[in-house]
C-alpha cells in the first residue's frame, strides 16, 4: 500500500467520522455539565425535604451512575456505533442480577422506605422481629442495633419495612403501668392513697397528665391496684425502679402486706 492510498484512507476517516467524533466530544462535555446542573437540583430538592444522609448519598450517587450511562449510549450512537445491542446486553445483565439479588433488592427497597417515610431514627428505641434495642444505624440495606446489654442486632431492612415496629422514643412522654396487690384485709382508701402519694411526691413523675390509681381487680389470693403515672421518656426506667423500690418499702412500712406464696412443708409418716 502506497503513500497515496494511506492518505486517502486517512482523508476518509477524518472527513467521514472526524464530525462525528467532534460532535460525540461536545455531547460528552455538554451532557457532563447537564447532569451536574441536575444533580445540584435534586441534592437542593433532598435537603429541602430533610432526607437522611444515607439516602441522600445514594440516591445521588444512583442518579450519577444512570445519566451516565444513558451519556455514553448516546455519544456511542453519535459516533456510529450501533447502540441497540449495547442496550440489549446491558437490561439483560440487569436481568441477571436482578433474579440473583432479589433479597438484597428487597432490603434496598426497605431501606429507601424506612429513610424516606422515617419510622424510626438513630438513638430511638424501637421493638421490631423479636428485638428490642436503641437503632445505632440505618444503612441501605440493613439497619443496625445495640440491645440493652450492649449486644449489635443487625435486621434486614426488607424484614423490618414489611413488619410491626414499635418505637418507644417518638413520642416526648410515656406512661408506666404498675400493678401492686395487696392482702384482702388491706384498707382499701389507705392503700390508694399511699401509693398516689409515692406518684405526686417523685420529682421525675409529670403533673400532667395527672397519675392514676384505681381499684383493678379482685384477685383470687390478692386486691390489685392499677397505679399510672406519666413521665418523660428518658425518664421511664429510672421512675419505673425508683417506684417499685419505693412502694415496696411504704408498703411495709403501713404495715400493707403483699401476698406471696407460703410453703406449707407436710410431715408424712412412712
Amino acid at each position: 500500500m502506497d503513500i497515496q492510498k494511506l492518505l486517502d484512507i486517512g482523508y476518509d476517516l477524518i472527513f467521514i467520522y472526524g464530525p462525528k467524533l467532534l460532535m460525540a466530544i461536545v455531547i460528552w462535555f455538554i451532557g457532563l455539565w447537564i447532569i451536574k446542573i441536575v444533580l445540584k437540583g435534586v441534592k437542593r430538592g433532598l435537603e429541602k425535604g430533610n432526607y437522611d444522609v444515607s439516602l441522600k448519598k445514594f440516591l445521588l450517587n444512583l442518579l450519577n451512575w444512570m445519566f451516565k450511562i444513558v451519556l455514553i449510549v448516546v455519544v456511542l450512537g453519535t459516533v456510529g456505533i450501533e447502540t441497540t445491542s449495547f442496550a440489549a446486553i446491558l437490561a439483560a445483565a440487569g436481568l441477571a442480577i436482578g433474579l440473583s439479588l432479589q433479597g438484597s433488592l428487597a432490603n434496598f427497597a426497605g431501606g429507601i422506605l424506612i429513610m424516606i417515610f422515617k419510622p424510626f431514627k438513630v438513638g430511638d428505641t424501637i421493638q421490631a422481629q423479636g428485638e428490642l434495642g436503641t437503632v445505632k444505624m440505618i444503612e441501605i440495606f440493613t439497619t443496625k442495633l445495640n440491645s440493652p446489654d450492649n449486644k449489635e442486632i443487625i435486621i434486614p431492612n426488607g424484614t423490618l419495612s414489611n413488619g410491626n415496629i414499635t418505637n418507644f422514643s417518638s413520642q416526648g412522654t410515656r406512661r408506666i403501668d404498675f400493678t401492686f396487690g395487696v392482702g384482702y384485709d388491706s384498707d382499701i382508701k389507705k392503700t390508694k392513697e399511699l401509693l398516689m402519694n409515692q406518684l405526686t411526691s417523685h420529682p421525675k413523675i409529670l403533673k400532667e397528665p395527672a397519675p392514676v390509681v384505681s381499684l383493678m381487680e379482685l384477685a383470687d389470693s390478692s386486691i390489685n391496684f392499677v397505679a399510672r403515672p406519666w413521665v418523660n421518656t428518658e425518664d421511664y426506667w429510672t421512675v419505673y425502679f425508683e417506684i417499685t423500690e419505693s412502694t415496696k418499702e411504704a408498703l411495709d412500712s403501713a404495715g400493707i402486706e403483699i401476698p406471696y406464696p407460703h410453703n406449707v412443708q407436710i410431715n408424712k409418716k412412712v
